[in-house]
């Protein structure tokens, strides 16, 4: 009986190990040999221009720093009231998650530069308790700071139609997923949790571009 139930589990295991085998084979076929496999099936909807600005920390933050990279952009002020606490609070689980992702990063840029020094965003990041390394808020010239929201990341609201150059105040609850490349790839809701949900899994796709 014993000698039966060896032989059993001999054929169980041997009949396991086979099929992981195989259907780690057949993953590998389907992401190396068939082009486009496994890649997100989201839009480039604008390339992200080249831009320069300061960080937290008094560091000049351009393209290069972003090259590689998958980063969520959004504008926000730190004496906003209304929503962008609460957006600041929904990017916190995405950054929590991707504390040790070397190629993720968060953009937080202000809208309000008179206000929003380095040293303001400093203490206001610090309040966070975040890694300057991987969630950056970002200050510069307000038409700068104003025309990368509008002519790269596409997160005006577009019932403004105003020129992209018009310094009209911007208040956005929008985020936008950038790629690896510089492409903007999605925006998203930044109040609503199914969007950010959703981001998350957008997120992990471009990761893996």
């Amino acid at each position: 009986m014993w000698s039966n139930f060896a032989v059993m589990s001999k054929k169980i295991w041997f009949y396991s190990i086979f099929f992981l085998v195989l259907i780690l084979g057949f993953y590998f076929l389907l992401t190396r040999l068939i082009p486009g496999y496994g890649k997100v099936s989201l839009p480039q909807l604008n390339r992200v221009q080249d831009f320069s600005f300061v960080d937290q920390d008094g560091e000049r933050i351009t393209n290069k720093n972003v090259e590689g990279k998958v980063y969520v952009a959004e504008f926000f002020f730190t004496t906003c009231p209304g929503i962008c606490p609460k957006m600041n609070a929904n990017l916190r689980p995405i950054y929590d998650k991707y504390i040790n992702e070397p190629q993720f990063l968060i953009l937080s840029h202000t809208v309000n530069p008179s206000t929003d020094t380095v040293a303001r965003l400093k203490v206001y990041a610090d309040s966070l308790g975040v890694n300057a390394h991987h969630w950056i808020f970002l200050t510069g010239k307000k038409d700068s700071l104003y025309r990368a929201a509008r002519n790269s990341y596409l997160l005006d609201d577009p019932k403004n139609n105003i020129s992209p150059l018009d310094e009209q105040f911007i208040h956005t609850q929008y985020f936008a997923l950038v790629d690896k490349n510089g492409n903007v790839r999605s925006i998203i809701d930044g109040l609503k949790k199914d969007e950010l949900a959703e981001m998350q899994k957008q997120i992990d796709a471009l990761l893996r571009e």
